[in-house]
């Protein structure tokens, strides 16, 4: 391929990522109005149409349905890494993140599903059927937070998705349901939109597996989390909310569960080289357990933890390469 070419596609790459991110505003700027006027909650509402993490969810379906199972993958276990350590790191060094009972529940709960979810991949393989198994996980999951806290789990942005629920409520039913649902669905097509140029793109520039995979570890990975990334920061600035810090950690579990469950039900995940993800499943997992651990002394993640969170991505990238 000639440089101009290749030029093309990572803007093409980049245009996908806006589309993403646009398309995840939208999404969570209009679903609470969507949800007041529907009478039903924002939490069903998100989990109806596109999840709590569309950005991973719609980038896993379309890599899974195009066959690039490389950057399927690569994208669950990238993002969730940089979840741990750039997202919870950006917010810890502005300013302390707390991690009390819910924070720590939720952040516990994903480690053996990640574990799960890492021994299903192990050979390189997740199929329709393994894939149902990890979406009825999330369904427990998801249960047995509701049982213990007697209210919808804050996954991902739903945190944010219930605050403009509560700001459309506030403001009265000033616009037709309709037009509500019909931006949520743009938002949600274009997430898609989005979702299909970045694979495509990551596709044209390499048609090598392990390149894809790499790819998706590492730039697919990041872009997917961005989001969280801001809403980690911006928490933070306005003083973080345990059930902010509580919807960036459970992000881990949803994607492990029903990003990947949604990805290998789509078409089953078969990669060739399994091997060469056996490095980042454990990486994955010692993320989140970094954490955990940084975070149990204090019951929160102060500025020299999340210098330390920051400050391990890198080896991550670079094991990524380099191995």
């Amino acid at each position: 391929m000639t440089s101009n070419l290749i030029v093309v596609w990572i803007a093409a790459f980049l245009a996908g990522i806006g589309l993403i991110v646009c398309g995840a505003e939208a999404f969570a700027e209009h679903l609470g109005a969507a949800s007041v006027r529907l009478g039903v909650s924002s939490f069903a509402l998100a989990l109806l149409l596109a999840g709590a993490e569309p950005e991973e969810l719609a980038t896993v379906v379309v890599a899974s349905l195009r066959g690039s199972p490389g950057i399927a993958l690569g994208d669950v276990i990238g993002a969730n890494v940089a979840i741990c350590l750039v997202a919870l790191g950006v917010g810890a060094v502005i300013a302390p993140l707390p991690f009390r009972a819910s924070v720590m529940r939720y952040a516990t709960l994903g480690l053996p599903l990640g574990a799960i979810a890492a021994w299903m991949a192990w050979d390189g393989v997740v199929t329709r059927l393994q894939g149902a198994v990890l979406v009825g996980l999330y369904i427990i999951y998801v249960g047995a937070i509701w049982m213990i806290e007697r209210r919808p789990p804050a996954l991902g942005e739903v945190h944010e998705l219930e605050k403009a629920e509560h700001a459309a409520a506030t403001a009265g039913a000033q616009r037709r349901v309709g037009r509500e649902l019909l931006l949520v669905l743009a938002g949600v097509a274009a997430m898609a939109a989005g979702a299909s140029l970045l694979v495509e793109a990551v596709q044209r520039i390499t048609h090598v597996e392990s390149e894809q995979t790499a790819l998706g570890l590492t730039l697919v990975g990041f872009a997917t989390a961005f989001e969280l990334v801001v809403l980690a920061w911006s928490a933070a600035r306005r003083g973080a909310s345990e059930a902010v810090v509580a919807g960036v950690v459970g992000s881990f579990a949803y994607n492990v569960t029903m990003t990947l469950g949604a990805g290998a039900l789509a078409r089953p995940l078969r990669i060739v080289d399994a091997q060469s993800l056996h490095l980042p499943w454990l990486a994955m997992l010692a993320a989140l357990s970094l954490v955990i651990l940084l975070a149990a002394p204090y019951r929160q993640l102060g500025r020299m933890t999340g210098v330390v969170l920051l400050l391990t991505y890198p080896l991550f990238l670079l094991a990524v390469f380099f191995t």
